[in-house]
């Protein structure tokens, strides 16, 4: 197989097999190591050693190292350094010397224990991350906890990437001299590089984007981002130190998001080849020969990060059942744990059977992560004893008020908290029930009532007497959460009415169907606002203006549909699927629907709608049905995109 070929198997096989583990909803990390597993010598063998993959894989290392000092806050560790100092620090420092003493005991050398025991000691910081935030968990005090070790692990992976690459040219017998070399080179190399950073990278960019052109910023981005890498290389550091070292920089300055979003889809491309490449490594024989073997380590050291964060967590002042479920949800191996690997593989520190070992051990407690982090929290209260875990703050009502007739508000952010002042206002009773333990003890200082917890757990549902409630209103804008909060108090009562806030109408239908009555998309009310106070000044009778509004309302804000898309809309792909764009035609003098009537073209079965129709300069907004179209005609559609570009190919070609 010729190197093209190479390329367009290894490239097929990871759209394939990244699409289908997104559709199992499993993380696309896993997905491109399967790829790399099938496509290699020790699967279907397509990967001939025609192309040197490793080169490009590793700046897709140094790009993800480069994010991450990005991301790195100097501040946010200092404001959680209580939990980072006294939980994350000794979780790698404890975690480590255990899984050296237990490599080390089944006979591995220092060198390659010290290797081990680095992989293992780090959790994944994309996994358990994004999962926090889709499941609402991350404002839970195990979710802070979670997140304050794994900002110490992140931090942790930059000494391994130096001491690793020493301990191959040392040997275990000048381990300490390997160590001060490679500390007085790490000082040498971040002081050059803050000093660079600190007088010359605000101006350079500075510089750069008054030119206000975007390939110029991108370019530089890549150069500051490989020039700091190669600097740290020369030094016999590695590429990703540099590049951690050029995020951190960069990470204070007012170009942080431009910088981030310039380098996310190089970083993504290049991070997927580079865990193909591991996957390539991977032995599938050696997994499917010690199944018991692979199994028991991933169990093993699963149970032992569980254990030591959670005596940590309790011994740091926090509660047991918080203490568990931060253990359970950083108990997997992280994606750092990869890097550290394919690094030992490349300085030959750790033999190809051992990381096989640890490669699928990894990939199986990684797929299992999304399941156990859903579950952490109830595993904790179980193993805590806690049965008071859903109810222990119902103590901000006051036990003698008689609720009834009252608001029960899910989220007392800033909207929930404006929408109690005007219920205040108008001597409304209302409870709220918000999930940040912070805004919650502030409020219930104030006198508010206030319950900590999630708005999905049936018994803080009941705690804010749903059942003689008149209206819940659900104020933190999230669609997926808002869905499970419905469904919850839907299962609990089914005529409470149910106003969601959501911040547009994409998942709009989805919302009511699921039991809201009424759905209001901030996005659209904020333009109806701006639009009453044009038409106010404007001199059109309020009357009037309240009349046209009222009607948008009733009309689910159909008029509001169907903007047009510029090459920035601030939207995701999926959500542009889902929107309804408006998309002008012109109908050229041999378009197949010349002659027909708009009502033949039946665009209702096609799912879209037309918005005005033009011709000969002038705007016929809604036309009738019967008009017969002529060319030169502009028919402006709105609909879903792949819907209206069926319909134009309809219109133009006469395809079905």
């Amino acid at each position: 197989m010729t190197g093209h070929l190479e390329i367009l198997a290894i490239l097929t096989s990871a759209v394939l097999i990244v699409w289908i583990f997104r559709r199992l909803k499993l993380p696309a990390i896993l997905a491109y190591l399967v790829a790399g597993m099938l496509v290699g010598e020790h699967g279907l063998d397509w990967a001939q050693g025609h192309v040197n993959y490793d080169h490009f894989a590793e700046l897709g290392i140094v790009f993800l190292l480069f994010t991450l000092g990005l991301e790195f806050s100097l501040p946010k560790l200092m404001a959680m350094r209580h939990l980072v100092v006294s939980v994350g620090s000794l979780q790698v420092g404890i975690s480590l010397v255990i899984f050296i003493v237990l490599a080390m005991m089944l006979g591995q050398s220092f060198s390659t224990a010290f290797v081990i025991g680095g992989i293992l000691a780090l959790s994944s910081t994309a996994i358990v991350v994004r999962q926090l935030s889709e499941s609402g968990a991350m404002k839970r005090k195990s979710g802070q906890l979670s997140v304050a070790v794994l900002l110490f692990q992140d931090v942790a992976v930059v000494p391994f990437l130096i001491i690793i690459p020493m301990l191959a040219t040392s040997g275990d017998s000048s381990m300490v001299l390997a160590l001060s070399m490679a500390l007085i080179k790490g000082i040498v190399v971040v002081g050059l590089l803050l000093l660079t950073g600190k007088w010359l990278l605000p101006r350079l960019f500075n510089v750069i984007a008054q030119v206000r052109t975007d390939e110029l910023f991108v370019l530089t981005t890549l150069l500051v981002t490989l020039v700091a890498s190669a600097l740290t290389q020369w030094f016999g550091l590695s590429m990703a130190l540099g590049a951690f070292l050029a995020g951190m920089m960069l990470g204070e300055s007012q170009y942080r998001h431009q910088l981030e979003a310039d380098i996310r889809p190089y970083r993504d491309i290049l991070l997927g080849l580079f865990f193909i490449t591991v996957g390539m490594k991977l032995d599938i024989v050696i997994l499917f020969s010690s199944p018991l073997t692979i199994f028991s380590i991933m169990l093993s050291f699963m149970v032992i990060k569980v254990v030591v964060i959670k005596i940590l967590a309790v011994r740091a002042g926090e509660a047991s059942k918080d203490a568990w479920a931060a253990g359970f949800m950083l108990s997997q191996m992280g994606e750092f744990g990869f890097v550290l690997i394919a690094l030992a593989g490349q300085v030959e520190l750790l033999p190809l059977d051992v990381a096989s070992m640890l490669l699928g051990a990894g990939v199986i407690s990684m797929a299992l992560t999304p399941y156990i982090i859903n579950n952490a929290r109830k595993w904790g209260v179980w193993l805590s004893h806690d049965k008071q875990v859903d109810t222990e703050h119902l103590e901000g009502l006051t036990d003698n008020k008689n609720l009834k007739d009252h608001v029960i508000i899910c989220g007392f952010g800033r909207v929930g908290q404006t929408v109690s002042r005007f219920l205040k206002q108008e001597s409304i009773d209302f409870v709220a029930i918000d999930i940040d333990p912070l805004r919650t003890s502030k409020a219930r200082d104030a006198g508010e009532n206030v319950l900590f917890g999630s708005s999905r757990q049936a018994e803080l549902l009941q705690a804010a007497h749903l059942s003689t409630a008149k209206l819940v209103v659900i104020a933190f804008g999230e669609d997926r959460q808002s869905i499970e909060v419905i469904q919850k108090v839907r299962s609990l009562s089914a005529d409470v009415p149910i106003l969601v806030r959501t911040r547009n109408d994409d998942q709009l239908d989805a919302l009511q169907e699921a039991g809201a009555n009424e759905v209001v998309p901030e996005s659209l009310e904020g333009s109806l606002m701006l639009v009453s106070q044009v038409l106010s000044l404007s001199g059109i009778p309020i009357s009037r203006i309240i009349r046209r509004v009222q009607k948008e309302r009733k009309n689910h804000y159909n008029h509001l549909h169907g903007f047009y898309q510029g090459e920035h809309t601030d939207m995701g792909p999926e959500a542009i699927d889902r929107i309804e764009f408006a998309h002008a035609i012109l109908l050229t003098d041999d378009a197949f629907v010349i002659g027909h009537s708009i009502r033949s073209l039946n665009l209702t079965r096609r799912r879209v709608s037309i918005i005005t129709l033009r011709r000969d300069n002038q705007e016929i907004e809604e036309p009738d049905e019967n008009i017969i179209l002529k060319p030169q005609d502009t028919l402006v559609l709105r609909g879903k995109p792949r819907r209206v570009e069926r319909a134009e190919r309809y219109m133009q070609e006469g395809e079905k």
